[in-house]
């Protein structure tokens, strides 16, 4: 074929073979699944002020079970993402994951919370990894298959960006929705527990509620999505001699050295781990600086639906205009020192006392602006990596959704574990202590705390945004790639109808 007939096909196949719209159950449920990792997120934030300052057990002993967590995650992530690659079922390739993953995930959340008694610190720490692990294996199970789909349910560059835009709504919401409830109706005051967050009482609701609402919300995904398995790409026939466990890893291997793909991949792990350690480290400097109640808190969480509301129309307008990668890193960049002012403001003493009336607005409102420009960042790079896997097509002749976005699962867990690692190193290196009670704490160890705290998590954000020059996939390349792909589709096609002695016919 010419050159130039080849680049008109191309283009044809581009322009012409635009996807079916997903109807709005299917879009939906896809978001709403988004929960369940929502939840989770948000609660291993409270893990290490559970085990540390309600249990008693040393900071660095509770961040360092769960950081290693990571290690399991590195070496079953892949081969998640591949497995769902390669099933062939009546349902699909994605969804007998989706589906089976929800009553061990709430299972095991449930069991984090409650570690044997007698225990000493190491064998709690022990248990804690252990579960974790459990949990986190259960949620990837879930989570890479889902993401895996979009992909398969789009091939436009936008309808991607308003994808996961309704994806990270419904996780905003979720985070909003599980923290808010439960730190007005869980963590309650008591005589014994002035500080609502500290009593250990709400954390056995707190357990239970958060592992039945991530079932819930799996459920629903896989449901409400089933009927879109035939409009998805099914796993290819089954080769003549099985790759083996070799084969599977070097198919792995080379999917992580594609170059975009690694810079998102970069980005992720310092982004998700500085998000994880500032969801940690936000209950302590809100208890412990800026001196708020169960309810005060409560409130700040709405934050999290506001800038949930700005960031989804506002994604895919700033992706066309600038581009993904500029906004990502943009936004990222806006978000973290929007965040961070506050904090800055209190250590040069320049934020309101503690117990000022508009501590909590001033709170509620930057953190809307600075959470909507780091969600603008989450969903523009979960788009780009969607990207990639057509990218990769192209050059391999290989679909490996599933690998790819289990890294985007690996990056998510990190939040919950080298975030938590970072917290839990930022407390000791401080000298923050355990069981503390908020009269006690000092004006100096605030000033530690912050010293420590507000310089790591920029470095972090920083380190992240400048692997993201290495991403090299645009709006044009990407179309391009779509158009090979589907002609390459159509060109298949054609001679499997040939082969089987059909004749094309033309209307």
């Amino acid at each position: 074929m010419a050159r130039g007939e080849e680049d008109a096909n191309i283009e044809r196949a581009s322009a012409e073979a635009k996807d079916p719209k997903m109807p709005f159950l299917a879009r939906f449920s896809f978001g709403f699944g988004a929960i369940s990792t929502a939840v989770k997120n948000a609660s291993f934030g409270y893990l290490l002020l559970y085990y540390n300052q309600v249990i008693g057990i040393p900071a660095v002993i509770v961040s360092s079970a769960i950081a290693a967590t990571l290690i399991i995650d590195a070496l079953v992530d892949p081969f998640v993402g591949r497995w769902s690659d390669m099933t062939r079922s009546r349902i699909g390739r994605r969804h007998p994951f989706i589906l089976g993953a929800a009553i061990p995930t709430g299972i095991f959340f449930i069991l984090l919370w409650f570690p044997p008694a007698g225990l000493t610190d190491l064998q709690t720490g022990i248990w804690i990894f252990v579960v974790a692990s459990l949990t986190r294996v259960a949620v990837s199970a879930y989570d890479i298959p889902s993401t895996a789909m979009v992909p398969e349910l789009t091939g436009d560059y936008a309808e991607r960006t308003k994808l996961f835009s309704l994806r990270f709504w419904f996780g905003y919401v979720g985070t909003f929705a599980f923290v808010a409830f439960s730190l007005s109706f869980f963590f309650v005051q008591t005589p014994e527990h002035p500080v609502g967050q500290l009593n250990p009482d709400g954390y056995v609701k707190f357990a239970f509620a958060g592992g039945f609402a991530m079932m819930f919300a799996i459920l629903a995904c896989g449901l409400g999505t089933l009927n879109q398995t035939p409009r998805m790409r099914q796993a290819d026939k089954p080769a003549s001699s099985p790759l083996g466990l070799t084969g599977h890893l070097s198919e792995i291997l080379i999917a992580f050295r594609h170059r975009s793909f690694l810079a998102i991949f970069g980005f992720g792990v310092f982004k998700f781990t500085a998000i994880g350690m500032a969801g940690a480290m936000s209950l302590y400097f809100n208890t412990y600086i800026y001196d708020l109640s169960a309810k005060q808190i409560a409130l700040l969480a709405f934050e999290a639906v506001s800038a949930a509301t700005l960031a989804a129309p506002f994604a895919p307008f700033f992706s066309r205009k600038l581009g993904k990668r500029r906004t990502a890193m943009l936004m990222a960049m806006l978000g973290i020192l929007l965040n961070a002012l506050p904090l800055i403001l209190v250590y040069f003493g320049l934020f309101f006392p503690s117990g000022d009336t508009r501590v909590v607005p001033t709170l509620l409102v930057l953190g809307t602006f600075s959470g909507a420009f780091i969600a603008i960042s989450l969903i523009n790079t979960s788009s780009m990596l969607a990207d990639v896997v057509e990218d990769y097509a192209v050059k391999s002749g290989k679909h490996l959704s599933g690998v790819f976005f289990s890294a985007s699962s690996f990056m998510q867990q990190c939040s919950a574990a080298l975030g938590v690692l970072a917290a839990g190193l930022v407390l000791a290196v401080a000298n923050f202590p355990k069981k503390a009670n908020p009269q006690t704490v000092t004006r100096e160890m605030e000033l530690s705390l912050l010293i420590h705290y507000v310089p790591t998590i920029l470095i972090l954000w920083l380190l992240g945004c400048l692997l993201l020059f290495f991403y090299d996939i645009d709006q044009n390349r990407h179309r391009t790639n779509v158009g090979k792909l589907r002609a390459l589709e159509a060109e298949r096609n054609a001679r499997q109808q040939q082969d089987a002695g059909i004749t094309p016919t033309t209307l």
